[in-house]
Order: C-alpha cells, then sequence, then structure tokens
C-alpha cells in the first residue's frame, strides 16, 4: 500500500510520517513546496513541488494507493494564494487521483468552517459559512471534496480543531517563549470559555482509521477533537505551571482588545489573524460522537496533555529554529507588537 501526503513537509506530516512508519507502513510518498528537512527523509520518496502544478502533481503521486490532503495555505497567506492552494490545489490533487484510480483521498480539512458558532457543540450536519479568506476556501475544498465522492471515489473529510505536538510552532510559539522566559501572558477575555484543542497523535490515529477500516464506515465527514478540556484560561495555566515560573495567565476584557489588534492589524503590527482574536474569548468546542461511533476515535490527550506535551517539546528543540519567523506551522509566527508588549509581563 502507497500513501501519498500532500504537503509531507508540514508539522500534521511529519508526524504521520512517524506514525506510519511506526505501524509498518514504508512506502510513503509526498510533495511539499518546503524542503523535507526530517531525520526520515531517506524513509520516504519526496518531491519539492507545488500542488497548484498539476504535471508535478501527475509525477509525484504515480502509484499511490491513498492520498491524503494536509497541504493548505494558511490564513497569514495572501488571499489568492490561500485560494490557489486549498480550493484548486485541492482539486488538481482529487483529479490525478481520479485519473490513478486511487481508492482513497483523505482531506484534512478544519473546524473553520464553521463559521462564527452560535451554538455548542458544533455538530457536522450545522450549516457551514467559513469567515474570511481561510475559511472561505475551507468550505469550497470541501465542496470539490463532495463533489468527487459522486464520482466513486471514498472521500472522507476530516474537521480537526487546532491541534499541537512536536514540530507545532505557529502562534504557540508565542505563548512557549513567554512561558519559558518567565513571563505572565495576556489572554483575551476572562479565561472562562471551553476552547477545545487536539493532540496531533490522535488526529492521526483518525486518520489511520480513515485508511484502514471499510469504506461505509469512513466515507464522510468527521469532527476531530479532544475529549477531555475545561476552560481557556485553566488549560493554558497548566503551561506556565510546567514553567514553573510562578506565573498567570493576564486576563483582559475581550471587546478593547480586539479593537486594539484590528487597529493593530491595520497597520500590519497584530501578530495574530482575525479569526483567532475574534474567536479566542468565546466557547468553541466540537461533538466528536460521529467519529467515536462509526471510526472508533477514542483520543488519548487532554487539552492539558497536548499543550504540555508540545511546549516540553519545545524547550528541547528551541535552539533549532532560533531567530526563525514565517508564517506556518513549522516556524514560529512573528510576535510584531506582542514583541514591545512583553516588557510589561
Amino acid at each position: 500500500m502507497k500513501i501519498y501526503i500532500s504537503g509531507i513537509s508540514g508539522f500534521l506530516s511529519i508526524n504521520l510520517v512517524r506514525y506510519l512508519l511506526d505501524k509498518g507502513i514504508t512506502d510513503i510518498a509526498g510533495i511539499d513546496l518546503v524542503d523535507f528537512t526530517y531525520p526520515e527523509r531517506d524513509k520516504i520518496e519526496f518531491t519539492q513541488g507545488d500542488i497548484r502544478d498539476k504535471e508535478a502533481v501527475r509525477k509525484s503521486m504515480s502509484g499511490a494507493d491513498i492520498v491524503i490532503h494536509t497541504a493548505a495555505a494558511l490564513p497569514l497567506y495572501t488571499p489568492e494564494d490561500i485560494y490557489t492552494t486549498d480550493v484548486v490545489g485541492t482539486r488538481n490533487l482529487l483529479e490525478q487521483a481520479k485519473a490513478y484510480g486511487v481508492k482513497r483521498f483523505i482531506h484534512i480539512s478544519s473546524t473553520a468552517v464553521y463559521g462564527v458558532p452560535t451554538h455548542h457543540p458544533l455538530y457536522e450536519t450545522d450549516p457551514v459559512q467559513g469567515v474570511g479568506p481561510y475559511g472561505e476556501a475551507k468550505v469550497q475544498a470541501e465542496a470539490v471534496c463532495e463533489e468527487f465522492r459522486k464520482k466513486d471515489i471514498c472521500v472522507p473529510i476530516i474537521r480537526p480543531k487546532s491541534f499541537v505536538g512536536p514540530e507545532r510552532l505557529g502562534v504557540f510559539a508565542i505563548f512557549y517563549e513567554w512561558a519559558s522566559e518567565g513571563k505572565n501572558f495576556p489572554n483575551i477575555g476572562n479565561g472562562k470559555n471551553r476552547y477545545q484543542l487536539l493532540d496531533v497523535e490522535d488526529l492521526c490515529s483518525a486518520i489511520y482509521a480513515c485508511m484502514t477500516l471499510p469504506e461505509k464506515n469512513v466515507n464522510d465527514t468527521f469532527n476531530i477533537g479532544a475529549a477531555e478540556f475545561t476552560t481557556m484560561g485553566e488549560d493554558y495555566q497548566a503551561v506556565l505551571d510546567e514553567a514553573g515560573f510562578g506565573k498567570r495567565l493576564v486576563c483582559f476584557p475581550a471587546k478593547p482588545v480586539v479593537a486594539v489588534l484590528k487597529v493593530l492589524e491595520a497597520l500590519k503590527l497584530s501578530p495574530l489573524y482575525p479569526w483567532i482574536y475574534e474567536t479566542a474569548s468565546k466557547d468553541s468546542f466540537v461533538s466528536i460522537e460521529k467519529a467515536q461511533q462509526q471510526i472508533a476515535f477514542a483520543p488519548r490527550h487532554s487539552n492539558k496533555d497536548a499543550l504540555i506535551r508540545n511546549y516540553r517539546w519545545y524547550l528541547a528543540n528551541k535552539d533549532a529554529f532560533k531567530g526563525e519567523e514565517g508564517v506556518s506551522h513549522r516556524v514560529p509566527w512573528k510576535q510584531k507588537a506582542l514583541k514591545w508588549a512583553k516588557i510589561f509581563f
């Protein structure tokens, strides 16, 4: 069984490669714009290329039995890059998968498709209405997947909550840096909202289930998240407690903070994109009942476990990415205005 992974150099994908290797699956190929620089390089077939390039997709997907589509342009990319990668790129992959007779195409979507929810928990049957270029593109990409389901391809769609674990940096690197330096950390809102996360290992287990279980179980759409989580304040405080400096989350009223961040966004000084700061003070959790019933999803890690596991990895590896900044999960995001605010915490 040959597995083909789009976005194979990303945070999720390297964890997935390791998970599959541990399961004894050794025929793994993939494509990514970014070089695959992990120690597992000699264990996979890697193509440095763009999923928007049909010829690169055709060559790199040859011989694949299962496609796992993790590649995406994240919200800090330009609207054009988000659309062409997340929508056009998804179509390119599905068209080639259809041409090659691929058995399954597992699409990693996002709970961003639900937009700004009016209730919780969210179910797979709730309306989708993405907010901003990223959310809108994720909705459109799912529509492309559903189109190809009608063409006799098994297309599981996974909607994960924000996931963390080894190799995850991005916005979490900002929090981890402050924690490791003995700083308090600002929190948008009172911290009493319930905000579900997901450990990347549990996400890998859901993907593996969609690879191996009968088609009648998996040819569907699934929310994936932690089963055990408390409030934003309690879960994130666990990392500050792990750091051991006696520091706390410092809560600020959401409305004025969001107003300030919108101004900073206009000045290109905000470290966060609107989807994060506009929802950080609100409840955000999904029902995982469907995944539990249909694909036997049984997450091992709570929010606290996932955050602390990721923080310990950060401490062990922070010297390796010191000075790096970018817009993907592989590198820390730019702190911008927060860099100067740190002195007050």
